[in-house]
């Protein structure tokens, strides 16, 4: 037997169901992760609906659940010490980027390649059109912190889309 929907919760899976399901895509990069994502997201929310003291934060309290469930799931990475890490420059754009060529599974699976601490930022801000602010406060970083993964995410995604674009047109 199918246990009912908390009161409020209908409410809560209507209206940001699709947005959930698309922050968990853009996470995974999986329909089929992104469906269960989704599912266990609505699922942790009905049992802790009494925390949603402000209905116009949903959205961000719902992402934020989506976020750290698909965080648990992941392998723990090893561990890297500052040294190892070099900090890339932003490169200056190019005026022969091939325009219009690339496709949303190009885009996608480039995302997919980031790591997890540069792709999230990278989907609040691109893809939620949250502010600098808003994704701090979200992900509990300070504001340079998301600066600085947005623009080494930025630097990756470049590299990797112009991999991908010379993979698909070379010569």
């Amino acid at each position: 037997m199918q246990r009912p929907l908390a009161p409020g919760l209908a409410e809560l899976v209507d209206e940001h169901y699709r947005a959930v399901f698309g922050y968990a895509y853009r996470l995974s990069g999986s329909v089929i992760e992104s469906e269960d994502l989704t599912q266990q997201t609505f699922m942790l929310a009905q049992s802790n609906l009494s925390q949603l003291r402000e209905p116009r934060a949903a959205r961000g309290w719902l992402y934020t659940i989506a976020r750290n469930e698909f965080l648990r799931r992941r392998p723990v990475p090893s561990t890297v010490t500052l040294d190892d890490v070099s900090e890339p420059s932003m490169p200056e754009p190019d005026p022969g980027w091939p325009e219009g060529e690339l496709t949303s599974e190009q885009l996608q699976a480039a995302l997919n390649e980031l790591p997890i601490e540069f792709r999230v930022p990278v989907v609040l801000f691109y893809y939620e059109n949250l502010c600098y602010r808003d994704i701090a406060l979200q992900l509990n970083l300070p504001l340079g912190t998301v600066m600085s993964r947005l623009s080494r995410a930025k630097s990756q995604l470049r590299r990797q889309l112009e991999k991908h674009l010379l993979e698909s047109h070379p010569g």
